[in-house]
């Protein structure tokens, strides 16, 4: 670029600061910048910022460097403007005004994010879950920023605080160092920002541990400028010896090991410092495998290799995937040098598939990550690499925009612990996600402070604080999808099986009382409950309250198993009975056999149909339960008490609605539930309960429909079995 000079009364900046704050604009872009800076001295003044630094040194300081990354005009005077709104009465419509909406935007953000600081300074000093929060953390940062060039600002704006502390000893820069070693440099590192990960590193380090800082430096025999200097003699040697080898496209990169990843690598691995190899290092980027071990065989040439260090991670690829040669030799001189050779579609796979080095780097594992996640980092990153190509271009300031990461929103208990929901969640998944028995206390929400309904949705950086009920459960009304209160299928599982326990716990208690009354009455109250469970075939006692609770277990079978015989248990006598198919157009009514004016009630465990064949069964207090006849509880029912059975037929002419239950196997995807409400919504079937469950890539589902007749019923099995994906459709 054409050297700039621009009139700046008073701003103490020369030519060449300009310069660089300037590099790589277009003269309307300098004139806009210098214009931005004029400004910038005159609302801050000698104002100090938080950490004791000058608002404007931060802010000049925070723009050179993101001149140094090529970043756009916007987001220079963004940075310059980082602190304007703490200046102005209106500042959103005063930044609007003078400097554009994008401009606003981008500070505006800036100030938001502004209000985590006190969230990432206590992760970063909590000894409880550091990692876990500080990943939450990060991620929490970029969906914050919505625009990505926010969060390159805010690492920027972080290095500059780092350079300004190491000259100025203060009481807070040692926590402020491990807040960037584990929020900022990791984040850094994702998003492919490497000079901005290595300083942040190694200013952090330096502050964090002095002691340990200066003796990694000490042991280096030779300054950096020195070891930057054989790297680059290196580079030149082994360029000119692959040349003469017939290798003309290769790209060899090096640089010197930082003393924090010196330092990281000895306490990992436990070395020595004269073990560590790759204090010195170089990268070789070729185009294909056979040109990867032609390399080699020129490095192993040009220097002595060290026994033991050479891994050939081409032919024996790591667990995720990883592809690579890696080497060790020595120079004629003694100094260690560290050698990887890829090529191009290696290299690619390891920036950014699942061998990045962000993902066993940061946590000395492959575990797996959130891969929505995982493909908006790699986007991210591949948006970094095009900036100096496209730099100032509105092309790539949309895309960055686009790339945001809105997938998941980023709130905060009272406590300062950071909770990671699905978008779109409420209070109430909030309360289930922090604690099951908080969310079914839950009776109402604070947000920031504020008091609002259950059922509104949460914005990332809010905090959320529950109102709790000293006992008690959730309500009903959180299942109903029209209302509105729960958004993820977590908080949703969790309502339910509190509803069943509850049922269930009912059923125990009915069945309880019931076998115990016939106890009681045969005289053998003090008879041992678990005999009698086994004798009558259950496992447990608790089987056999919910069978009696069902009417599977009568008076007389309890009578049998109290004298000593076993209950018969195979359901295989034929049921004398005569029943009746419906005639023609009948549903309805069940008729019994014999008998006027009956209480009658459907079985729940097959839930006869018109004009499925029916038979009865008279229960205790409850009147006729009817059964199909193939029902395997009412052949047990009848096997032990087949005086109790009764015919039953289908009767009178008015229409009725029927409970059935549906089951349906298919291939898991996304969006299979709702394809299968669509069709149910289509027939106007009524669907009154659902059960659901994925294992290894097969969903099965269970529902609950109200039909009129088994004629609806085949037409829902035929059109059901026609959704794609769908393998098998049964009546349950």
């Amino acid at each position: 670029m054409v050297s700039v000079v621009h009139s700046l009364p008073d701003s103490g900046i020369d030519e060449a600061t300009l310069n660089r704050l300037a590099a790589g604009l277009a003269d309307e872009g300098v004139d806009r910048l210098v214009e931005a800076i004029g400004y910038a001295r005159e609302v801050y003044g000698e104002s100090i910022i938080g950490t004791g630094e000058t608002a404007f040194g931060h802010a000049l300081g925070t723009t050179l460097i993101l001149a140094s990354l090529n970043l756009d005009l916007d987001s220079r005077v963004a940075a310059l403007l980082f602190a304007a709104p703490d200046h102005l009465e209106d500042p959103r419509e005063t930044m609007t005004a003078r400097w554009g909406g994008a401009v606003a935007d981008l500070v505006d953000r800036l100030s938001r994010l502004k209000h985590l600081r006190p969230l990432t300074l206590a992760t970063a000093q909590s000894a409880q879950g550091v990692q876990a929060q500080a990943e939450i953390m990060r991620k929490m940062l970029m969906a914050l920023a919505a625009d990505i060039r926010v969060v390159l600002v805010r690492l920027a704006s972080r290095t500059q605080t780092l350079r300004w502390y190491a000259d100025h000893d203060t009481p807070e820069r040692a926590d402020i160092a491990r807040e960037s070693q584990q929020i900022y440099a990791p984040l850094a590192n994702r998003l492919g920002v490497w000079q901005i990960k290595w300083e942040i590193e190694d200013l952090s380090f330096r502050f964090v541990d002095p002691a340990t800082y200066k003796r990694i430096a000490k042991m280096l025999d030779e300054k950096r400028l020195e070891r930057e200097s054989f790297i680059t003699d290196a580079i030149a040697r082994l360029k000119d010896e692959l040349a003469k080898s017939g290798v003309t496209h290769a790209e060899v990169q090096g640089r010197p090991k930082h003393i924090y990843r010196i330092w990281n690598k000895m306490r990992q691995k436990h070395l020595e410092f004269d073990q560590v190899y790759d204090v010195r290092a170089l990268r070789i980027i070729l185009d294909s495998v056979r040109d990867c071990y032609t390399a080699l065989g020129i490095v192993h040439a040009l220097w002595q290799p060290i026994h033991g260090e050479f891994d050939d991670y081409i032919s024996h690829p790591k667990g995720n995937h990883y592809r690579s040669l890696h080497t060790a030799v020595m120079d004629e001189e003694g100094r260690a040098l560290e050698v990887q050779i890829r090529t191009q579609e290696m290299h690619q796979h390891a920036e950014m598939g699942v061998a990045a080095h962000w993902r066993y780097k940061e946590t000395g594992t492959s575990a797996k990550a959130d891969s929505a996640y995982d493909d908006k980092i790699a986007w991210l990153r591949q948006l970094l690499s095009w900036r100096d190509e496209i730099t100032d271009s509105a092309v790539w300031v949309e895309q960055f925009k686009r790339a945001a990461l809105d997938d998941t929103i980023y709130v905060m208990t009272p406590q300062g612990r950071v909770i990671d929901l699905a978008k779109g969640a409420t209070p109430v998944d909030f309360a289930y996600r922090v604690h099951t028995d908080l969310g079914h206390r839950c009776r109402g929400a604070k947000v920031d402070g504020h008091l609002v309904p259950l059922n509104t949705p949460l914005q990332s950086g809010q905090q959320v604080e529950i109102t709790v009920a000293k006992s008690g459960g959730p309500s009903r009304d959180w299942l109903s999808a029209t209302q509105g209160y729960l958004a993820t299928s977590r908080a949703r599982t969790k309502v339910k099986a509190w509803f069943a326990a509850q049922q269930e716990a009912q059923m125990l208690a009915e069945g309880r009382a019931f076998v115990l009354r016939e106890l009681q009455r045969d005289g053998a109250a003090q008879a041992n409950h678990e005999d009698l469970a086994h004798k009558l075939g259950f496992k447990h006692t608790n089987d056999l309250f919910l069978a009696a609770a069902r009417g599977e277990v009568g008076m007389r079978a309890i009578q049998i198993a109290l004298r000593g015989e076993t209950a018969p248990t195979e359901p295989e006598p034929e049921i004398q009975t005569h029943v009746a198919k419906a005639e023609p157009g009948s549903s309805g009514q069940i008729l019994v056999v014999g008998m006027d004016k009956l209480l009658t009630q459907l079985g729940s465990c097959c839930k006869p149909v018109p004009p499925d064949a029916i038979a009865g069964f008279v229960t205790r207090g409850r009147g006729v339960s009817v059964h199909r006849i193939e029902c395997q509880n009412f052949r047990n029912m009848a096997a032990r008490n087949p005086e109790r059975v009764i015919d039953a037929q289908w009767g009178g002419k008015q229409e009725s609605i029927y409970a059935c239950d549906i089951y349906v196997e298919a291939t898991d995807r996304q969006g299979l539930l709702r394809d299968i409400s669509d069709v149910l919504s289509k027939e106007k079937v009524n669907v009154t309960a659902v059960k659901t469950q994925s294992k290894v890539g097969v969903a099965r589902m269970a529902f609950t429909v109200e039909l009129g007749s088994s004629a609806q019923l085949l037409r829902i099995l035929t059109v059901l079995g026609e959704v794609p994906g769908v393998s098998r459709v049964q009546r349950a």
